[in-house]
């Protein structure tokens, strides 16, 4: 991923769980997009109708909590956002959001000083957050050259499918 992303901050706190990011009376539904309509509706209401497409979601510690389905992950990437900053992620989670390529970083300091409708510029290869809004630059755990290919393919399957020579 060669360019920063770059997106507007939706900010959400501590524990927020799969079933917030995407509530399970929709889980018959696998579609990224029909999931995106959904997403985060039970703790903001107007969110999938709102957001735009690169939006970055800052969430507190333990963010993605809860149980392990992918669907919390396929909504968030399916409202076209481009990125998640946390405080720290549930392990399952975390490993859901590399397998179908939704960029995430843990980074305390960002979070802590960042508001909700201010841009942060990522850059997932080099680790930094800026908020474009005040101009401070934060530092999270630079993927590894293995993670940022998964990433860059869209996914664990896209990734594997390349490795394998079949598209």
């Amino acid at each position: 991923m060669a360019d920063p992303l770059r997106g507007r901050v939706w900010k959400y706190g501590d524990n927020i769980d799969t079933d917030a990011i995407i509530p399970a009376r929709y889980l018959n539904v696998s579609l990224p997009e029909e999931l995106a309509a959904h997403c985060m509706e039970d703790i903001d209401a107007g969110f999938a109708g709102r957001v735009q497409a690169g939006d970055i979601i800052v969430g507190g510690a333990n963010f993605g909590c809860g149980s392990s389905r992918e669907h919390a992950p396929l909504a968030i990437k399916g409202a076209g956002v481009s990125c998640v900053v946390a405080e720290s992620f549930a392990r399952i989670f975390f490993r859901n959001a590399i397998n179908i390529g939704l960029p995430i970083l843990e980074c305390p300091d960002a979070v802590a000083r960042t508001e909700a409708g201010q841009v942060l510029e990522v850059d997932l290869a080099r680790g930094t957050i800026v908020n474009l809004d005040t101009g401070e630059s934060f530092s999270a755990e630079p993927y590894p050259s293995f993670l940022m290919s998964i990433i860059d393919a869209g996914g664990l399957i896209p990734y594997t499918r390349q490795k394998l020579g079949l598209g």
